[in-house]
């Protein structure tokens, strides 16, 4: 499947804005741009550079952060479904919950916690192991 431009785009910008390479471009760039205020005189031009720049870069990388995490999530769902559907014994009514409410998510998620299901088989996890090592009494008894 051949990916559009916009993608490739912004796979290979999300890609490099979050490398050593880039942190060290940008901080390169506050430290020119704080040695030559003295250059300008501290102007309000020269302090209009740097607002600028910074408010135009957030701008962008805002659209291409949730592009980046809108694709990682769909990929992440796809995975959990696809576990869910390999499994004999798993229950796949809870497959398409991102499209609840917040309110509806987190009344379920209440509901999980109250479960004694659920905390019969928290406790026999790994974490439940934990839990009870640390003495904590989260899961009920």
């Amino acid at each position: 499947m051949s990916k559009n431009f916009f993608e490739r785009f912004s796979d290979r910008v999300v890609c490099f804005t979050g490398s050593p390479a880039a942190f060290i471009t940008a901080c390169a760039f506050v430290i020119i741009w704080a040695v030559t205020g003295p250059l300008f005189g501290f102007s309000e031009t020269w302090q209009l550079v740097i607002n600028t720049g910074t408010t135009i870069v957030t701008f962008l990388m805002v659209f291409l952060i949730q592009k980046a995490q809108n694709k990682d999530s769909k990929a992440i769902q796809i995975k959990l479904n696809e576990l869910i559907a390999s499994h004999k014994e798993a229950s796949n009514r809870l497959v398409d919950i991102e499209e609840l409410t917040e309110a509806e998510l987190d009344k379920l998620h209440k509901s999980y916690e109250k479960s004694e299901h659920f905390s019969k088989r928290l406790k026999n996890s790994h974490y439940g192991d934990e839990i009870q090592k640390n003495g904590s009494d989260i899961i009920p008894g």
